[in-house]
């Protein structure tokens, strides 16, 4: 592994000479890359290298050049993550070579050594592993403001920095490669950032395959293998039957909630690329092992039982003789060139089934035939005494295949309660039923009736037509091609039921031995405040209901509940947010023991603070005890994806991370003593919290204020994401996206929805209560899970917000009295905030904590207080009278690239 000398190189030439070399100090990545860019920014922009240093620029001050400066800012905030993340690889690694890999946090082996020692018995093992899944589900929220072009350049750089790690290179090698790097940021900052057009959904779902083929196809396999090795050093000798833990959900092609974009045809259009991607990956892999497995039959004793299933594949295709003929004595390459035949066939019924021509050889019905000729190969090596060898080749590409199937993800359905309401509404009114509550019931009660009203609108005709899109879909592309039909802004059992009925209507039921049940799980939301204290009791009516309760048993005995974390944070902040979201966890897991029912929870979080975002270890550690149970599915948007799957080893650690934390967690235990009087001190903390915070929202000016201080209008300019910032027609607050609302406080330096109300809460809090107060704030900061990383992401939140910006960004707002107003209200709770969490935490600074967080966020924070200003100065120009024609696009491209270049700076839109 290479050390920091690794990056040692020729000496530069100087600026503006024809050739350039690698420069000479001897430096880490990050020093190596910033050199490079400079030098880039010398040859293409001179003017703006001081924006790399934090010095003075010129006096030109027209858009253009405000966009080149901005542009220099901004891909040294693209890069620099870049090499925080080699360094962080590299540490790792060195740890593991020091101290082992049970060493290293985050990791398998980590966790079962520590059961080992815990003295856990290899039956408790075996028990939480046969429930164990974890499903990272890929959504298309337009949180993404990189093109995919930037992020295939990006991961090229970070490529390159791993081979300036290999021990072996010559001076050569070096300067090549260090040619090459220059190369690749030359291009990189030649590449336009800004998307010209807003996505289409077919485009979105390419985006989301991008991550398939660069990394996560390739991890399954390395997954399964480390959490084998782990088993096997800790517990010698025991076998486990380790089930296929890891999935991949994705909304991108199936979200309709509040995308008109999204139709039944969309959704068809993805799943059939979402197949073939799958496909084409399957006969490469098979490909591969038919050039790998080149044993002869005189080399090992292949059973007569593998002859048999050989010969009758051979029989079965429509040239056996000439495939057999084509390897001679070589049974396992005979047997792969029929699985590739038939591949083959299955690629082009898909195209057949799009219009092509007719099938050549027998397709595989489902990837479950495909697996089974993977077991055949399989078991025939593993009996010719070849396990090793079959260990290596072919269990990773079974592996694959159980993982992916023929259909990569499963696509999730999505769409809000009220498009499901209105369909069985039409659907009641066609048949004359007057009590329609009553009547739901009493129709999932009883055997369909064919030949009833239907649906009589074109909207009650899309929303029933996804139902009958899935029946189609799951024959044609794979049985487990969809994962849930999630229902937005779920209020009542109501709600659910309904959705229940149109899957009856739509043939989704299946009717064993007379005793119906649904096919399609069926997954509430429960978003906003309300609606999360709410859950338990409409979980608990839908329990009692026996069509439910017989659909879950037959789905498998695990009922899905998704709670929205932006939603909640959106309505009632940070502290009440996060509270709330704990609390209806608990209530719904008693709620379900109770009915007899095992309960999974969806957790709808984003990559801020503000949206759920938090370090995945910690906020697995923060779920309530109990809840977890080896199963654990999150969303994953926008730019989170691309951090966490846009790089191999990264997309490895990020996927192990999660995945053992939720292994971890699941053990069985006597559940924590909750530190006395904890829930009614976190009621009074949420409840004072909440007050302060809806103050602040239903503050008379504040819409005026968000809006003017805010780029909020300007980055629906921006195409980052195919859905509309606003779920409906109107300008409320209420009808905004909670991932916009976000992104525009983040934008301006006011990070609201990250800490707004705590102050008030804490402060509140040691006012009515004194020492005895105060004492219990230490306390539950000490011994409790969720309050601490409440306190610890509310710092590090504090920590990025910049009064004096929040001041000029206030200074676009031309209502004085709105102004003056929201900015008192804001800069007052700041204040009450920041002296609360430091007198809790006993620091004499934010995030003193958090040194190598503090380091990195002074770095990047400190990089863009110009490009605040620059936006802030451009915002005033595209609002103000219109000047030149050409002035004013090249004001507005500068603003947009600012709106890149902050989003690049944090790491993160919404």
């Amino acid at each position: 592994m290479a050390t920091r000398a690794h990056f040692r190189a020729p000496p530069a030439v100087p600026v503006g000479a024809t050739a350039m070399e690698l420069p000479t100090p001897e430096s880490g990545a990050e020093r190596l890359l910033v050199e490079m860019l400079r030098q880039v920014v010398m040859l293409r922009a001179p003017e703006s290298v001081a924006a790399l240093a934090g010095g003075r620029l010129g006096d030109d001050s027209s858009g253009e050049s405000i966009a080149r400066s901005l542009q220099t800012v901004g891909l040294l905030s693209q890069i620099l993550p870049i090499a925080e993340l080699h360094d962080a690889m590299d540490a790792r690694q060195r740890v593991e070579r020091e101290r082992g890999f049970d060493s290293l946090t985050g990791t398998f082996a980590k966790v079962i050594a520590d059961w080992k020692q815990l003295g856990v018995p290899a039956d408790t093992v075996r028990e939480i592993l046969r429930t164990f899944r974890v499903i990272p589900t890929i959504t298309a929220h337009p949180t993404e403001a990189k093109r995919v072009t930037v992020l295939e350049k990006l991961r090229g750089i970070y490529a390159i920095l791993v081979k300036l790690d290999g021990a072996q290179l010559t001076p050569r090698d070096r300067a090549m490669l260090g040619e090459e790097l220059r190369t690749e940021l030359d291009l990189l900052w030649m590449t336009g950032e800004l998307k010209l057009e807003k996505p289409t959904v077919a485009q979105e779902v390419a985006w989301a395959l991008h991550f398939f083929d660069t990394t996560l196809f390739s991890l399954v396999w390395l997954l399964h293998d480390s959490l084998t090795l782990a088993l096997a050093d800790a517990y010698p000798g025991e076998h486990f039957d380790l089930p296929n833990f890891v999935q991949f959900g994705s909304w991108v092609g199936g979200d309709r909630d509040g995308n008109p974009n999204v139709t039944n045809e969309v959704t068809r259009h993805a799943l059939r690329e979402y197949r073939a991607k799958c496909l084409h990956r399957y006969q490469r892999r098979v490909a591969e092992l038919s050039r790998a497995l080149s044993i002869s039959e005189r080399s090992a004793n292949f059973s007569p039982e593998f002859r048999k299933a050989l010969a009758s594949a051979l029989e079965a295709s429509n040239d056996g003789e000439k495939l057999a003929s084509r390897n001679p004595g070589e049974l396992c390459r005979q047997w792969l060139s029929v699985v590739q035949r038939r591949l083959a066939a299955t690629v082009d019924e898909s195209h057949r089934k799009r219009g092509g021509e007719g099938l050549t050889a027998p397709a595989y019905a489902s990837a479950d035939d495909l697996i089974a000729d993977l077991k055949t190969l399989e078991k025939a090596l593993i009996d010719a005494e070849c396990g090793a060898i079959a260990r290596a080749t072919v269990v990773p590409v079974r592996r694959e295949v159980e993982a992916f199937r023929f259909s990569t993800v499963r696509l999730d359905l999505r769409q809000g309660s009220g498009s499901f309401n209105a369909a069985v509404e039409e659907i009641r009114a066609a048949r004359g039923a007057v009590d329609g509550v009553s009547w739901v019931r009493d129709a999932l009660a009883r055997p369909l009736q064919q030949g009833e009203g239907g649906v009589t609108t074109p909207a009650g005709e899309e929303t029933f037509g996804m139902f009958a899109l899935v029946k189609e879909m799951r024959g044609s592309i794979d049985r487990r091609a969809f994962g849930s039909l999630i229902i937005s802004n779920t209020q009542s059992a109501a709600d659910v039921l309904n959705v229940y009925l149109l899957a009856k209507e739509a043939g989704l039921f299946h009717d064993a031995a007379g005793v119906e049940s649904c096919t399609l799980p069926i997954v509430p939301l429960f978003e906003t405040i309300e609606d999360l204290r709410r859950a338990p009791a409409i979980m608990r009516e839908l329990f009692s209901v026996p069509v439910v309760k017989r659909s879950v048993r037959a789905q498998g005995g695990v009922q899905e509940v998704m709670i929205g974390y932006s939603d909640s944070n959106k309505d009632g902040g940070f502290l009440t947010s996060n509270w709330e979201l704990y609390q209806a966890q608990k209530k719904l897991a008693r709620t379900a023991q109770e009915s007899g029912v095992e309960l999974s929870f969806f957790h709808g979080r984003g990559g801020s603070v503000s949206r759920g975002g938090a370090p995945t270890h910690r906020a697995i550690a923060a779920q309530p005890p109990g809840t977890i149970r080896g199963r654990m599915r999150t969303t994953e948007q926008g730019e989170v994806v691309s951090f966490k799957f846009g790089y191999q080893n990264a997309a490895l650690y990020q996927l192990e991370l999660l995945a053992s934390s939720v292994l971890e967690y699941s053990l069985p235990s006597d559940e924590a003593v909750p530190v006395p009087g904890l829930e009614e001190a976190m009621e009074a903390l949420s409840g004072a919290a909440y007050a302060a915070y809806r103050g602040l929202i239903q503050h008379s000016g504040l819409i005026e204020y968000y809006t003017a201080a805010t780029p909020l209008e300007e980055l629906q300019l921006l195409n980052i994401g195919s859905r509309p910032a606003r779920r409906g027609g109107t300008r409320s607050l209420s009808d905004l996206r909670a991932i916009p609302w976000v992104f525009a406080w983040t934008q301006n330096r006011h990070l609201v929805p990250g800490w707004y109300g705590v102050g008030s809460a804490l402060s509140s809090f040691l006012a009515v209560r004194g020492e005895r107060g105060e004492a219990m704030l230490r306390r539950m900061f000490a011994e409790t899970p969720i309050f601490r990383l409440i306190i610890d992401e509310v710092e590090k939140t504090l920590a990025q917000v910049d009064l004096s910006l929040v001041r000029a960004y206030a200074g676009l707002v031309p209502n004085e009295l709105a102004r003056a107003g929201v900015l008192a209200l804001i800069e007052a709770e700041y204040e009450r905030t920041m002296t609360a969490v430091l007198h809790l935490t006993g620091e004499k600074a934010l995030a003193e904590r958090f040194p190598q967080f503090r380091r990195r966020m002074t770095r990047r924070l400190g990089m863009l207080e110009r490009a605040h200003y620059q936006q802030i100065e451009l915002l005033r120009r595209v609002r103000g009278p219109a000047e030149g024609k050409a002035e004013r696009e090249d004001d507005l491209a500068a603003l947009l690239l600012s709106i890149n270049c902050i989003a690049a700076g944090f790491g993160t839109t919404g």
